[in-house]
């Protein structure tokens, strides 16, 4: 089931978060954190009108999603990054995807324009996903991260929501 996250979340999300720390390069950042900072993160999400989703089964929190502002200026107020994560034990069974369609129906009618993803181009997995569900590739940029001592690519890459040809 997909609904909103919770305070009573912060702690599964802060784990899920933290295992994607340590073992992968989905969050380029060597900084793990704690439920408080998730249950702050979540509230400031909210208050200020994004959406964080989670994934319940059986009661727990195994994946989550939201989306925020792309950069701060106003320009680009109508265009959103969104991040999906799941737990290392839930990843199979189509549940980012769903949460994906679930964050991209919100942008839709909440008026955002575009979404954006900034994923590592070597996540192949992801990259994949987002081409199923019609993100199209604009841009690569090579080595603008690191993580585990190398050098680390960015593929971006958007889904136009709407048909607007002015804002």
């Amino acid at each position: 089931m997909i609904r909103d996250a919770k305070p009573d979340d912060a702690e599964a999300i802060a784990e899920i978060y933290n295992d994607a720390v340590r073992n992968t390069t989905a969050i380029w950042n060597d900084i793990e954190i704690d439920a408080q900072n998730r249950r702050d993160w979540i509230a400031d999400r909210q208050a200020a009108g994004y959406p964080v989703l989670v994934w319940e089964q059986d009661g727990e929190a195994v994946g989550y999603a939201s989306f925020g502002p792309f950069r701060p200026h106003d320009g680009y107020h109508l265009s959103v990054e969104h991040s999906v994560y799941v737990h290392r034990d839930h990843r199979s069974g189509g549940k980012g995807a769903q949460m994906m369609e679930a964050l991209i129906i919100r942008a839709r009618e909440t008026g955002f324009h575009v979404m954006i993803a900034a994923i590592d181009a070597a996540n192949t997995g992801s990259v994949r996903l987002h081409e199923r569900l019609g993100f199209d590739h604009v841009g690569m940029m090579p080595q603008v991260g690191k993580k585990f001592g190398r050098w680390l690519d960015l593929a971006l890459l958007q889904l136009v929501l709407d048909d607007r040809s002015q804002p």
